[in-house]
């Protein structure tokens, strides 16, 4: 099992930038795909970015241009960079590792990102 443990979270006002932090507890080079999600209240968690163990990228359309999802090999760490972000960025932002086998599906516990208008 992977640990995932987010973190930089925290309230920035509309336009502002925030970096999130993904730190597993094991490498990241045998996951196929780690991704960040985010679930605002009220509403079901979306997928927002993922990269995959090939570097990849994908995000959902509301964030092109706008989120970079990244990572660090040696540090076992994704991260979200967050830039322009607008009220309705506004959720608990949550780490995904998968890999296909060993199966392996791990959520860390979230992060809280508040953008005020």
């Amino acid at each position: 099992q992977v640990h995932l443990v987010e973190s930089g979270g925290g309230l920035v006002q509309a336009g502002g930038s925030l970096r999130l932090s993904c730190a597993a507890s094991g490498s990241i080079l045998s996951i196929n795909t780690m991704s960040w999600y985010r679930q605002a209240p009220g509403k079901q968690r979306e997928l927002v970015a993922v990269i995959t163990s090939g570097g990849s990228t994908n995000y959902v359309d509301s964030v092109k241009g706008q989120f970079t999802i990244s990572r660090d090999i040696a540090k076992n760490t994704v991260y979200l960079q967050m830039n322009g972000l607008k009220p309705e960025d506004t959720a608990v932002y949550y780490c995904n590792a998968r890999r296909n086998f060993p199966p392996l599906n791990s959520w860390g516990q979230g992060t809280q990102v508040t953008v005020s208008s």
